[in-house]
């Protein structure tokens, strides 16, 4: 009797603590009685009645996540290779649906966000694709809502990752970027340049500008000195002419001295004689004082016309005089 009453206690006590268990935070249990559906036991401790009940299988609560790699075609016949990542979870007030609804909702989502991007992308440019990869991933997170939330499942987020055209196509827009940059720089060379060659002009101008003026401030001053040394000749006897010659005379002997100061001077003057200074002179003086007869003598026959004085007579005698003749 009592080890009898001994075995049917330890029984009952393996059966009592066989049926009590605990459910880990964000997770759910389907619990099944005879095998069918019986409850959900979420996070804590909970009891099952041993023998009858027992557990099916457990649900992750948390938000995870699904890379899929799309690989499709562009509607300017580009090959190109999209990864999607999905974010999804288990809806808490479906969590029957979830579990027994659907087999495996990787697989479903897969299909789904394949079927979608197949249908999407195809429509666009690739220029357009990594411009409006947001439209893509709106497409694929409106689709996969609208199935897989009948499953359980919510879809918190849809996002295009990656976006991976064939490696000669990225060669190929990177060759274009290249020369569109060259292009560019080709561009702004050139506009430099033209600024360079602007400012140069400018300055050059702006340099023979203040050169004229130099030389015409030293032939200024040149002019004032020969008319200061023909004035003071003339003090001492020597008219215009003489003086004008003997001053030509003299620069002639300044030039022939500058000239010897250069030995590796390759300039020849001619007439180079000793007394070619002498007949240049002689020739000078002869030529101004030709000149001056011949103005005195053109003076002579052709004298100025001289003013004729007349009288300032009223008209009303005029037109008298003419009735009485």
């Amino acid at each position: 009797m009592g080890i009898a009453f001994f075995i049917l206690v330890f029984l009952a006590l393996f059966l009592f603590f066989s049926g009590i268990f605990t459910v880990k935070q964000q997770t759910a249990l389907v619990v099944e009685r005879f095998g069918k559906f019986h409850s959900v036991r979420t996070a804590g401790l909970q009891f099952k009645i041993p023998i009858l009940d027992r557990t099916a299988g457990r649900i992750n609560l948390k938000i995870q996540q699904l890379d899929v790699v799309v690989e499709t075609k562009t509607k300017d016949n580009v090959f190109v290779r999209l990864k999607v990542s999905v974010q999804f979870n288990v809806l808490s007030d479906s969590i029957y649906d979830a579990f027994y609804k659907l087999q495996n909702p990787t697989e479903q989502i897969t299909a789904y966000v394949f079927d979608t991007v197949r249908a999407e992308v195809p429509k666009m440019r690739l220029d357009d694709v990594f411009e409006r990869k947001d439209d893509v991933a709106l497409a694929i997170r409106r689709e996969l809502e609208e199935a897989m939330n009948d499953y359980g499942y919510g879809i918190i987020k849809a996002l295009v990752t990656d976006i991976d055209p064939d490696q000669a196509v990225k060669n190929a827009m990177n060759h274009i970027n290249a020369a569109e940059r060259q292009k560019l720089a080709a561009e702004y060379e050139a506009e430099s340049e033209r600024i360079r060659i602007v400012a140069r002009a400018k300055a050059e101008a702006e340099s023979k500008r203040l050169q004229g003026q130099g030389i015409a401030d030293q032939r200024r001053e040149i002019a004032r000195g020969l008319e200061e040394s023909v004035d003071l000749l003339n003090k001492v006897g020597i008219n215009s002419q003489e003086a004008s010659a003997l001053i030509l005379v003299t620069q002639h002997y300044d030039t022939l001295q500058q000239i010897g100061q250069h030995s590796n001077s390759n300039l020849i003057l001619l007439p180079n004689a000793p007394t070619a200074a002498a007949d240049m002179l002689t020739q000078m003086i002869t030529s101004f004082v030709s000149t001056q007869e011949l103005a005195e003598k053109m003076k002579i026959k052709n004298p100025p016309p001289q003013k004729v004085k007349t009288l300032d007579v009223p008209k009303e005698e005029i037109y008298l005089e003419k009735e009485q003749k």
